[in-house]
């Protein structure tokens, strides 16, 4: 029931009893075993939740909360959702992406990125039309440790107790789901009222006699995060659904992308509702004194890169809390943060290769999940973490640092169970919306628990980099 593995989870997370949340709609929009929908709505409701009572600790109002099991669930393939005015290709996949069998199982290969992609013809020795056949003359974990090695991304499918001895699952096990440790001494600090209001003149051009003006005043106040700034040094899935979540909540978000990395646009629509675009190249003097200057000025950092990429160029959580007392830091990672695998290159649907979810049925062929459900999953935990977070700053103080990885959420989702229930669909259009963006008209899924519509995804580079 969503009820209850909402209150486990808000335990786990907060260390105090849940509030209270409604339920509507029907159990089980998705199909497969896995509590993927269950996961979903527990995790729209603690976010939800979580800034509600931010809003309340902030003199605002209580407010009933209702969540709407089949909009959560959808909310986990939002992107799928996403249609560009007059496209008709929707297809997330590139060519080379997907599962082959080698001699002795199955093997994925990761390719949505060229140089992934290119990563993998020189694992392989091949060309693009040869791959099936040399990943079936070698051994999926032999195919798995060839990419990796060229600077590619590939998962053996493995069942769950090789997952557990030969792989990093018992590490990742000791791991919280959301880990949020103090790093840092700073005093308590609360909304910049300022700020908040500034943010209200820019966005809200009404008359301030006009009901508009008032009902813009009212939201802003209602909405946790306003005035908060989110500096997000995130790609894939993951991180920037955290980091759009936070702007359904009135956050300021700056995404920043590296002009020297791919990016993969479909992905950057669907994630970048609510949010500014800039370009920096951190590898520069000049790029890496800019997002010094950003990192000083913000509330959140988040990003998920692999661990310690970001800190040898200046920007790991403690040197960002030297810098920065009273910022919280979110680190997202693939395979864990303590374990063997801690550096690894990964991705959702690798992921579910490798701890035993798509081999859950059998190993005959692989079953991966109906939806993306570690990436969404994991970036609405780790919005969980930073309204948490912050709810802690602004009574104790200090900096924080939150951890997550999309493997920590494999093993919470394994130990919901599993359900056989027949699947009956959501007919998604109530839910859907309509907003001019930097990539023309788009259609997509609301984000729920959001009060007012969020600004349409800018396009990489668009926007200064500056607050």
């Amino acid at each position: 029931m969503p009820r209850d593995t909402l209150a486990a989870l808000w335990k786990d997370v907060t260390g105090t009893d849940v509030g209270t949340v409604a339920f509507e709609g029907d159990e089980h929009p998705l199909p497969g075993p896995y509590r993927v929908t269950e996961a979903a709505a527990a995790c729209v409701g603690a976010v939800t939740l979580a800034a509600s009572e931010l809003v309340r600790e902030r003199g605002g109002h209580d407010r009933p909360i209702t969540v709407h099991i089949g909009h959560a669930a959808e909310a986990f393939r939002s992107e799928a959702h996403l249609q560009v005015a007059g496209e008709t290709d929707r297809d997330l996949w590139a060519p080379l992406s997907g599962d082959y069998e080698a001699a002795d199982g199955w093997v994925r290969l990761h390719a949505n990125y060229p140089h992934h992609a290119d990563a993998i013809l020189r694992a392989l020795g091949a060309d693009a039309g040869g791959v099936r056949d040399a990943v079936a003359r070698r051994t999926a974990v032999d195919i798995e440790n060839a990419v990796l090695a060229a600077g590619g991304a590939a998962a053996a499918m493995r069942d769950r107790d090789g997952w557990l001895t030969d792989g990093p699952g018992a590490a990742v096990r000791a791991e919280p789901l959301v880990a949020i440790e103090r790093i840092g001494d700073a005093p308590p600090r609360r909304l910049d009222k300022s700020r908040a209001e500034r943010m209200l003149a820019e966005q809200f051009l009404f008359d301030r006699a006009s009901p508009g003006h008032l009902l813009a005043v009212w939201t802003l106040i209602e909405r946790a995060l306003t005035g908060v700034r989110v500096l997000d040094l995130t790609h894939v899935i993951a991180g920037p659904v955290a980091t759009r979540t936070l702007a359904a909540h009135g956050a300021e978000v700056l995404h920043v992308t590296d002009p020297k990395r791919p990016v993969l646009d479909r992905l950057l629509m669907d994630t970048g509702f609510g949010k500014r675009a800039c370009h920096i190249d951190a590898d520069t003097a000049e790029g890496n004194e800019t997002l010094a200057a950003l990192a000083a000025r913000a509330d959140v950092f988040v990003q998920s890169y692999r661990p310690d990429s970001l800190a040898r160029k200046g920007f790991g959580a403690y040197q960002l809390a030297a810098a920065n007392p009273g910022i919280v830091v979110v680190d997202l990672a693939a395979y864990g943060h303590t374990g063997p695998w801690r550096g690894r290159r990964g991705f959702d649907s690798l992921v579910q290769m490798s701890c035993g979810i798509a081999a859950d049925q059998g190993m005959d062929r692989p079953r991966p999940l109906p939806v993306q459900a570690l990436d969404h999953a994991t970036g609405w935990l780790a919005a969980l973490g930073v309204v948490t977070a912050l709810r802690r700053r602004a009574t104790e103080g200090g900096s924080w640092l939150v951890r997550l990885s999309l493997a920590r959420t494999a093993e919470w989702l394994h130990d919901l169970g599993r359900d056989t229930t027949q699947a009956m669909p959501v007919d998604p259009t109530p839910l859907l919306a309509g907003t001019d963006s930097d990539y023309g008209r788009l259609t997509h899924l609301r984000v729920p628990g959001a009060l007012l519509p969020l600004a349409g995804p800018h396009r990489p580079g668009q926007d200064p980099a500056t607050w």
